[in-house]
C-alpha cells in the first residue's frame, strides 16, 4: 500500500489547539479534519466548543455539524469520512490537519484498531436498546456479561449504544465480540502520522477548563440545552449524555441547580482529561511542545510547529522518492 504523509495535532481538552491550528493551518496552506466525536453534530455548539464559522474564514473545515444528535455517528462513520477528505486535500496539493481531541478516532485511523466488514444489522441493535429503555441499561448489561465478560468489563453499564452494539454482533455471529473484534482483519487507510502534542501543566489545564466552563454556563450553554430539548433531543441519545449536555439537561428538569451542574461538569471535564493525557501518551511518533513553557519564554509555537510539519512532510516525499529509485534500478 502506498502510504500518504499526514499531521495531526494532539492535546487534552482546554489546552489550546484551536487557536493554533488556525494560524498553523493558514501558514501551511493546510486543511483542518475535525477528530471531535462531539462537534461531528449539528447544534452543539458552545457545550463543545466548537470554532466559530466567523473564524473559520480562509481554512476548510472538514467534519464539523454533520450529524443530527439523534443520529449515531460511529468511529466507522468518522475513519471512511476523514480518510476520504484526506485523500482529496492530498490531491490537491495541500496538507491535511487532523485535529482533536478524541483518542479512539486517532485509534481506528492510523493505527488499524477497527475491524473490516463487522456484521450489521440496524433491527437487531435496535431490539436491544428498547430492552434497555423499558427494563433498564443494567439488565442489558448483565445481558453482555453472560456472553461475553471480557467486553462487558470494559464497558459502562450506561452505554447502551456500545452495549447494544456488542449484543448485535453476538447475535449475528454467535460469538463473543471479544473473540470477533480480535480475530477479524483490521482495517488499515494507508497514512503516516505525526502527532504534534500540546500540553500544559495539569493544574493548569484544570483552571483552564474551570474558565471555561464557567464562561460557557454564563454566555448561552443552557439556553442551547433548552432549544435542544424543546426540539426532541435529550438524554435518550447519546451525545446528549456527554459532558455538560446531562448535566444541564438535569438543571431544566429540576434535578441539580445550576452551580451544582456546573460543578458536575467541571468534575467530569477534568476526569476526562486525565483519560486523554493517558491516552495521549501511547501515541506514537509524537512531537511535544509544552504551550506554558513556550508562552513564559516568548518563544513562536507556531513557527516550531510550521518547521515540524514540513520536515515530515518533505522527509516523506524524500523516502518515497528512494524508495521509487530502488524499483528502477531493480
Amino acid at each position: 500500500m502506498n502510504r500518504q504523509p499526514v499531521v495531526a495535532l494532539i492535546g487534552a481538552t482546554a489546552v489550546g489547539k484551536t487557536a493554533l491550528s488556525l494560524s498553523v493551518a493558514r501558514e501551511l496552506n493546510a486543511e483542518i479534519i475535525s477528530v471531535d466525536s462531539r462537534q461531528v453534530y449539528r447544534y452543539m455548539d458552545i457545550g463543545t466548543d466548537k470554532i466559530a464559522a466567523s473564524l473559520r474564514a480562509g481554512v476548510i473545515h472538514h467534519l464539523l455539524d454533520i450529524a443530527d444528535p439523534d443520529e449515531n455517528f460511529t468511529v466507522s462513520d468518522f475513519s471512511r469520512m476523514a480518510s476520504h477528505a484526506a485523500k482529496r486535500i492530498l490531491s490537491r496539493k495541500k496538507i491535511p490537519l487532523f485535529v482533536g481531541g478524541t483518542p479512539f478516532y486517532y485509534q481506528a485511523l492510523f493505527h488499524a484498531t477497527m475491524n473490516e466488514d463487522l456484521p450489521s444489522d440496524s433491527g437487531v441493535r435496535e431490539k436491544y436498546e428498547t430492552l434497555a429503555n423499558s427494563q433498564g441499561a443494567e439488565l442489558l448489561h448483565m445481558r453482555l456479561a453472560e456472553v461475553d465478560p471480557e467486553i462487558a468489563e470494559r464497558l459502562h453499564k450506561n452505554d447502551v449504544r456500545r452495549v447494544s452494539r456488542a449484543l448485535e454482533i453476538w447475535e449475528l455471529t454467535g460469538k463473543a465480540p471479544s473473540n470477533v473484534f480480535r480475530e477479524g482483519s483490521k482495517k488499515d487507510f494507508g497514512f503516516d502520522v505525526l502527532y504534534i502534542g500540546l500540553n500544559r501543566p495539569r493544574e493548569e489545564l484544570f483552571s483552564r477548563i474551570e474558565s471555561r466552563l464557567t464562561e460557557e454556563f454564563h454566555t448561552g450553554f443552557p439556553e442551547e440545552v433548552e432549544w435542544l430539548m424543546n426540539n426532541g433531543f435529550d438524554e435518550k441519545f447519546n451525545p446528549l449524555k456527554g459532558l455538560g449536555y446531562l448535566e444541564l439537561i438535569k438543571y431544566h428538569r429540576g434535578i441539580l441547580t445550576l452551580e451544582q451542574a456546573l460543578e458536575n461538569s467541571i468534575a467530569r471535564t477534568k476526569a476526562f482529561c486525565r483519560r486523554q493525557q493517558t491516552w495521549f501518551k501511547k501515541f506514537q511518533p509524537v512531537h511535544w511542545i509544552d504551550l506554558s513553557e513556550y508562552e513564559a519564554n516568548n518563544y513562536d509555537v507556531e513557527s516550531e510547529i510550521v518547521k515540524t510539519v514540513l520536515c515530515h512532510m518533505n522527509n516523506f516525499q524524500e523516502q518515497a522518492s528512494g524508495e521509487q529509485d530502488e524499483q528502477d534500478y531493480e
